[in-house]
């Protein structure tokens, strides 16, 4: 089981404060890693006491996804706490719904910001220290939108579809140089985004009714598939997307 062990790696988790990331920071600091989250307001969370309470270090920095300018500054700082960058998992995310004739340009930019381009600039600025270092670990959650177009979700099914893409993209340039890139498809998650399917009574029995492990996941079901990308076990994955979603892409 000692290739599953992160002792001494630095995880960064963005959007590591609560829902999946929460779980997946948790999850990281029990196999041995210290976790630096990154989130909007430097708010102390439960999940960081959690991981301290472990024996862990956890850190929390301040940093708006809406703005990529200043990615390699968040980089450098966490480094400079922390020494080294081990693991990155781009968690963060942000969803807006409408009809497609009536999807706003605000909210198509909104999203494919947070979702698509800080994600590959975060990459490309710990990609650059990993790179040196000749070993890391990148984790992206996508979507099963990745693989699907959904209804009322034309931006987050683009900005997905992006994320599993540029995945490819990385882990072709990096994998011989020690980095491996890799991402998550969770499927559908009992999380805060998804409050308004779950409490819509007809699209929530539809849902469950095309999930084959007949429930919604929960956010600690991503922690496996984390740790497993994190760690030295998937060390000859590359490129590769890995759905977590009760079998719905099987069916």
């Amino acid at each position: 089981m000692d290739l599953f062990r992160l002792d001494g790696k630095v995880a960064v988790v963005t959007g590591g404060n609560r829902g999946l990331g929460g779980a997946m920071a948790y999850g990281l600091a029990k196999a041995g890693a210290d976790i630096a989250i990154v989130q909007r307001s430097l708010e102390e969370t439960e999940i960081a006491s959690n991981i301290r309470t472990l024996g862990r270090k956890c850190k929390t920095f301040s940093y708006d996804l809406s703005n990529t300018d200043n990615m390699k500054r968040l980089v450098d700082v966490i480094q400079l706490e922390f020494r080294q960058i081990d693991i990155l998992v781009n968690n963060a995310g942000v969803q807006r719904r409408s009809p497609a004739v009536d999807f706003s340009e605000e909210d198509w930019d909104v999203v494919m910001q947070v979702n698509a381009k800080s994600v590959f600039f975060l990459c490309q600025a710990a990609g650059r220290e990993m790179l040196k270092q000749g070993k890391g670990k990148i984790i992206n959650i996508a979507s099963l939108l990745s693989f699907q177009g959904g209804f009322t979700v034309p931006a987050y099914a683009a900005s997905k579809g992006a994320v599993m893409q540029f995945t490819k993209s990385l882990s072709n340039e990096w994998a011989n140089k020690g980095v491996n890139v890799n991402a998550i498809a969770p499927g559908y998650m009992a999380t805060d985004m998804n409050t308004a399917l779950i409490k819509d009574e007809t699209r929530n029995e539809q849902i469950l009714q095309r999930i084959p492990a007949g429930r919604w996941g929960n956010p600690e079901d991503m922690v496996g598939a984390a740790i497993f990308l994190a760690s030295d076990a998937s060390n000859y994955v590359h490129g590769e997307t890995i759905t977590v979603d009760g079998g719905w892409m099987g069916r």
